[in-house]
């Protein structure tokens, strides 16, 4: 009886990577500029990250315009307010978790981090949002506080169901 064993061709490694580096190749080459264009028509939302645009989440190519912000993710969350009183902080009430003083564009959330830019288009349009302080462990990651001057301002805020952008710069 003969016993036949078959292995994999020595070379399939070689020709795998060098399909890989075909379409890579082809991508740079001017290709991969028209193929991000016309994601970008379809969705009208490229995500970038580090001045990367990635299509479809995986793959990632140079963008034009690394400084602008550019939507990334869209998260729905509840949106309250609070203003810098002692009883809705903690002893320090003017000083954020990060260690900034608080002022007009100043949010709180637990999922973020600290530097993060957001924008509540239903709310307030293209006004940008940073993220500098946390809340209470028992509001969670979809909630979002927003700093304001006078407490009676956060109490006439009230609370808000909204979907926030989280913009990378």
């Amino acid at each position: 009886m003969n016993i036949y064993i078959e292995t994999e061709d020595p070379h399939l490694r070689v020709k795998k990577i060098l399909v890989i580096l075909i379409i890579a190749g082809i991508l740079a080459s001017g290709l991969g500029l028209e193929i991000i264009k016309m994601q970008q028509e379809k969705t009208d939302e490229p995500t970038s990250v580090l001045g990367l645009t990635t299509i479809q989440g995986n793959s990632l190519f140079a963008v034009s315009n690394p400084e602008a912000p550019v939507k990334i993710k869209k998260v729905k969350v509840v949106v309250t307010a609070y203003s810098s009183t002692i009883w809705q902080t903690d002893d320090t009430p003017f000083i954020t978790a990060s260690g900034k003083t608080v002022e007009q564009g100043i949010v709180a959330n637990n999922l973020l981090a600290f530097g993060t830019l957001i924008r509540m288009p239903e709310l307030y349009g293209d006004e940008i949002f940073v993220v500098e302080d946390r809340m209470n462990q028992r509001k969670g990651y979809y909630h979002v506080d927003i700093w304001f001057p006078e407490y009676e301002q956060a109490k006439s805020f009230g609370a808000k169901s909204t979907y926030i952008e989280i913009l990378e710069s």
